[in-house]
């Protein structure tokens, strides 16, 4: 019975065993299982998906995905123009720029991907912004895309309680298209695409075990806010339609919100990223379910009592608010905890076990899932690949290539 309740870790043991650790690794049967599953949620909604890069940091697995995923995958969210340069040098096209950016680098390789005939918007929320895209394009000969952002956070009875993320200034249809009615005295730029991050809505679990009260609760602000952002992102939508501005993209959502975002009319894409990996914060939704895909291991050099392990580093804290939900997740063997006052750390992480826990020996690998998405790979140069319970092959994160985008 003991055998049954841990096979996955011992089959993951067999397969590192001999290798090198620290390493990370990805696993493909469950990877392109959950690109299977974000596509069976748009595949009668009429949405494409945009892939966020972020969330995967790899250029080898971004390509699978859309290997893979077929149709419904168009596109990229990138995090950096940098990014979005190395990604179409490696054969990807239509960006989206998630994030603003006003340096002269910048704006020198958002020129030459443009003059390349590269599809990318970069995202913008101010004149400010606007204006040094249109210098930089006009100084070029070329015209710049830019993605305009909206503010998606809820506002409970319309009070000051901001719930969702601080991105965008611009909220309400007026303000969309003041700035886009302000966009047409910069020649150099035009606005083709509007995005709206629901980040309150893609991010928070809702239905985690043994906390009832807590995921009704956050149920029913996610349908008050889905409720009120929606009607506003049409209004502002058509008014920019009816204003002659060619909306050519209506991005929204992410991994957490995919059924809700696609149900929106004006929406023409949604985004995932983090659904891919199904890193410790996005285990538990009511609306979509995700299979953990990436982990890493770190090996046992030390028993300080009998019902604990020492292990050898693991201190990848993912950003973010300061909590514990940003550290790793101790996944294999199951039931495994951090000490509190310890957590995990950045020569060692003891961890408590579990009474069932199987005999760990010196040398033996303890598996972690990291909170977050992408940030894994900003640890580590390269994943293993496996599949069918075999390593096939090893392939370079974004760090192994050389690079650290932001």
């Amino acid at each position: 019975m003991q055998k049954e309740t841990h096979q996955e870790y011992l089959k993951y043991k067999r397969i590192f065993k001999g290798e090198r650790m620290p390493l990370a690794f990805v696993d493909l049967n469950k990877f392109d299982r959950n690109v299977a599953y974000v596509a069976s949620t748009q595949q009668n909604t009429g949405k494409t998906i945009r892939v966020h890069s972020k969330s995967i940091r790899c250029l080898d697995l971004t390509k699978r995905i859309f290997e893979k995923g077929g149709d419904l995958y168009r596109g990229v969210m990138t995090i950096s123009v940098e990014e979005t340069r190395y990604l179409a040098e490696a054969g990807l096209d239509d960006f989206i720029v998630a994030y603003p950016t006003v340096q002269p680098s910048d704006m020198a390789l958002l020129t030459g991907l443009t003059q390349k005939g590269v599809r990318v918007s970069l995202m913008a929320d101010s004149v400010e912004q606007l204006k040094i895209m249109s210098e930089a394009g006009q100084k070029a000969g070329v015209v710049l895309h830019a993605c305009l952002e909206i503010d998606m956070a809820y506002h409970p009875l319309k009070t000051n309680i901001h719930l969702g993320v601080r991105r965008s200034p611009i909220r309400s249809p007026g303000e969309a298209l003041a700035l886009a009615e302000k966009s047409r005295n910069y020649p150099g730029v035009t606005i083709d695409s509007v995005m709206g991050y629901e980040g309150h809505i893609a991010g928070p679990n809702d239905n985690v075990p043994k906390q009832w009260f807590k995921n009704r609760m956050i149920r029913g602000l996610k349908k008050a806010s889905i409720s009120e952002f929606s009607k506003r992102r049409k209004e502002i939508i058509d008014l920019l339609r009816n204003r002659g501005f060619e909306i050519r993209v209506v991005n929204g959502g992410g991994s957490g919100s995919l059924n809700s975002t696609s149900k929106e009319e004006v929406v023409t894409e949604v985004t995932a990223g983090s659904a891919f990996y199904a890193p410790g914060l996005f285990h538990h939704y009511k609306e979509v379910s995700f299979v953990p895909s990436a982990f890493f291991a770190i090996q046992v050099v030390r028993k300080p009592a009998h019902n604990m392990v020492t292990c050898q580093g693991g201190g990848y804290t993912a950003s973010g608010s300061v909590g514990i939900d940003k550290l790793p997740y101790p996944t294999l063997p199951r039931g495994m905890q951090l000490l509190p006052l310890e957590g995990a750390g950045e020569v060692q992480t003891p961890l408590i076990l579990h009474e069932e826990c199987p005999d760990l020996q010196l040398g033996d690998p303890v598996f972690f899932q990291h909170a977050k998405g992408g940030e894994l790979s900003e640890r580590f140069n390269e994943y293993y690949l496996i599949q069918d319970g075999c390593i096939i092959n090893k392939v370079n994160t974004y760090r192994g290539d050389g690079f650290a985008f932001i």
